[in-house]
């Protein structure tokens, strides 16, 4: 078994493009140490044919931490599995909730789920392929499979293919007709469903996903599953996580400010602008870090401004920073 083998869901930041990179994910970090952080989505055949050692890096610091795949192809999955495995993951999850509509060798996401028999094989293979977790993301349904039936039957399938925990994001996918922004958005939201799937599969654990937007939601929503998923609210306001480690993980360790949090960048920022990395790819994940707070608008306007300037390095989140009244 891995060192970090993940074993605590409770509370996750659900993969999102352009958002769980490891940059972004750093930034979390900062702010909770239990929360579960997963990848950007990663193809398995980047992983196989690309290159994978900049695909899979991240800091130990940002440990719990899953990789998420993509693909349809069991071989294939394996091995990206394994190099996740290898990398130092926790978990390995597949994808099978991105609202895309390709149908082609590569394929994956949410057209996976009207083929219950090929996801199987695919959990199955990677199951076999490493020792730690392998974990599905999947929708309610996907436009004619719709149904409760269906979603059970795809749930049964996969435990009996060795997954280890089901998330669900609690909206169907409609892969006709909307983008996948509006996935995100225009399919109402139905979590009577998922609280249903874990009724009727008492020994599976089940992660709720979708519309989550504050620890009080996902209070209410744990009282029903075992697990929840917060989206793009913890990067529109990423301080809401602040009291996650308490609420969610019985860890009442001293609170770190908004402020803190932002100097606790600043070593990183300088040590991954020497490594290469852009200022404004670490930046753009801490704009919401003082939301509705004093000093706001002004923190965002700064760093937007100078950031992109040449020469622009921790300093700038410094000045930025000065420009927010510190509480006393």
């Amino acid at each position: 078994m891995a060192n970090n083998y993940v074993t605590e869901r409770r509370l996750s930041v659900a993969p999102m493009m352009e958002c769980t990179d490891r940059h972004g994910r750093y930034v979390l970090r900062q702010i909770s140490r239990h929360i579960l952080l997963y990848s950007e989505m990663i193809t398995a055949a980047a992983l196989v044919h690309g290159k994978r050692d900049i695909l899979l890096t991240f800091d130990a610091a940002e440990h719990p931490l899953a990789l998420q795949l993509g693909g349809s192809d069991p071989a294939e999955l394996a091995s990206a599995a394994s190099y996740g495995e290898a990398a130092g993951y926790g978990e390995i999850n597949l994808n099978v909730g991105c609202p895309s509509d390709r149908v082609k060798s590569g394929r994956f996401g949410a057209c996976l789920m009207a083929e219950p028999e090929l996801v199987a094989r695919c959990v199955a293979e990677m199951v076999a392929a490493v020792d730690i977790p392998i974990t599905v993301k999947c929708r309610i349904g996907i436009d004619r499979h719709d149904s409760f039936e269906e979603l059970q039957v795809f749930a049964e399938l996969l435990v009996e293919a060795g997954m280890a925990s089901l998330a669900v994001h609690s909206r169907i996918a409609i892969l006709q007709g909307l983008s996948p922004k509006q996935n995100r958005e225009i399919p109402p939201l139905d979590y009577p469903r998922v609280y249903r799937l874990k009724e009727r599969l008492p020994g599976l654990e089940i992660i709720l996903n979708g519309g989550v937007r504050s620890l009080e939601d996902a209070a209410d929503h744990l009282q029903r599953v075992d697990g929840v998923m917060i989206g793009r609210a913890a990067f529109e306001d990423p301080y809401i996580l602040a009291e996650a480690d308490a609420r969610m993980f019985s860890d009442r360790h001293a609170l770190a400010s908004r402020h803190d949090i932002a100097r606790a960048m600043l070593p990183y920022i300088e040590r991954s602008l020497s490594a290469g990395s852009r200022l404004n790819h670490i930046t753009r994940h801490m704009l919401g870090l003082f939301r509705a707070q004093p000093g706001a608008r002004a923190w965002r306007r700064y760093l937007s401004e100078n950031v992109p300037l040449p020469g622009a390095g921790p300093e700038t989140v410094e000045r930025a920073l000065a420009l927010v009244p510190e509480a006393g």
